[in-house]
């Protein structure tokens, strides 16, 4: 069922974005980055192996299924977006999942 251009999937991936970055503060956000050993590739505000958080939030800033795509990427991994080295799948447990990518969203 559509309501105004938006699927019920993505008005959920908006909540959850909208409710996780509202509940996780910054030191909680590199809280989770360690406990999952992100900042092996990535750091908040420079290019490690992969892209800074910083530049992630820019570069989905307006996208609607952003939350939604980078949360199903951190799961599953990928590659090709953001140069040749591609990003390995992570054990990340969903609720944990959409805080980290809500935090990362809304890093300026």
């Amino acid at each position: 069922m559509k309501m105004i251009g938006l699927t019920c999937a993505a008005i959920a991936a908006i909540m959850l974005t909208n409710a996780a970055s509202a509940a996780l503060s910054d030191s909680e956000g590199k809280q989770l980055m360690t406990k999952y050993n992100c900042q092996a590739c990535h750091a908040v505000d420079k290019k490690l192996v992969g892209p800074g958080f910083k530049d992630v939030a820019t570069k989905y800033a307006g996208d609607r299924s952003a939350a939604e795509r980078l949360t199903q990427k951190i799961k599953t991994g990928g590659g090709g977006v953001w140069g040749p080295i591609p990003m390995p799948p992570n054990n990340v447990p969903d609720a944990e999942r959409n805080e980290l990518v809500a935090w990362i969203l809304g890093l300026k």
